[in-house]
C-alpha cells in the first residue's frame, strides 16, 4: 500500500513539473521570437555539420553576446550573420585588426570543411562567442517549437497535461473515499437477527 501511494505521489509531481517545463518553454520561446535567453547566454540552434564532431547538427548551443567585438583571436569559435542574413558558427584561423577604424576582419573556417570561408568576417557581424556549451540534438526540437505546428502544439500539451493531472487527481480522491466508505461499512455491527 505505501509502495502505491509513493508511486502515486512520484506521478502527480512528474505530471505537474512537466506541465511547468513545457508552459515555460512556451513562455520563453514566444517572448524571446523563437530565440530563448537565460541568464545573459543565447541559445542558438545548429543545423548544419560544418562544426562536427564538436558540435553536431541539430544541437543547440549557448553563445555569450554582446562586448568589444575586436576581442577574439585565432582559435575561438563565433557566430555571426553572413551577407545572406544566415547566423553561422565557425572557428577564427586568421584575425586581421583594422585601428583607424577600430574593427577587426576574421577568416572564419568550419572544423569539418576542408578551406576557410570565402569572405573574410566584420567584427560588426560577430553576434556572440560560442561558450562550449552543446546539446544533441535539441535544436530539432526548438526548430519545430517555433514552427506554426510547433507553435500550436506547445499551446495544446500543456492544457492536454493540465487536465489529465486534474482527471488522475479527481480519480485518486474518488478511489480515496470509496476506500474510506468501503471501511466504514465493514467496521458497522451487524443488526441482530431475531429468530
Amino acid at each position: 500500500m505505501r509502495v502505491k501511494k509513493i508511486i502515486s505521489s512520484t506521478l502527480s509531481t512528474l505530471m505537474f513539473m512537466i506541465f511547468v517545463l513545457l508552459v515555460a518553454a512556451v513562455v520563453i520561446s514566444k517572448a524571446s521570437g523563437g530565440e530563448p535567453t537565460f541568464f545573459g547566454y543565447q541559445i542558438k540552434t545548429v543545423l548544419s555539420g560544418s562544426m562536427e564532431p564538436g558540435i553536431h547538427t541539430g544541437s543547440i548551443i549557448a553563445l555569450k553576446p554582446g562586448g568589444d567585438m575586436t576581442r577574439f583571436q585565432k582559435g575561438d569559435v563565433i557566430t555571426f550573420m553572413s551577407a545572406e542574413n544566415i547566423l553561422i558558427t565557425h572557428r577564427i584561423v586568421n584575425v586581421e585588426m583594422n585601428k583607424a577604424i577600430g574593427e577587426a576582419s576574421y577568416t572564419t573556417k568550419g572544423d569539418h570543411n576542408d578551406g576557410a570561408d570565402g569572405a573574410p568576417v566584420s567584427s560588426t557581424n560577430v553576434v556572440g562567442q560560442y561558450t562550449g556549451f552543446t546539446v544533441p540534438y535539441v535544436g530539432y526540437a526548438m526548430n519545430f517549437a517555433v514552427s506554426k505546428a510547433g507553435s500550436v502544439l506547445l499551446m495544446i500539451v500543456p492544457g492536454l497535461l493540465l487536465l489529465l493531472y486534474a482527471l488522475y487527481s479527481s480519480w485518486k480522491a474518488v478511489v480515496a473515499l470509496e476506500k474510506k466508505n468501503v471501511g466504514a461499512s465493514a467496521s458497522e455491527p451487524l443488526p441482530d437477527n431475531p429468530s
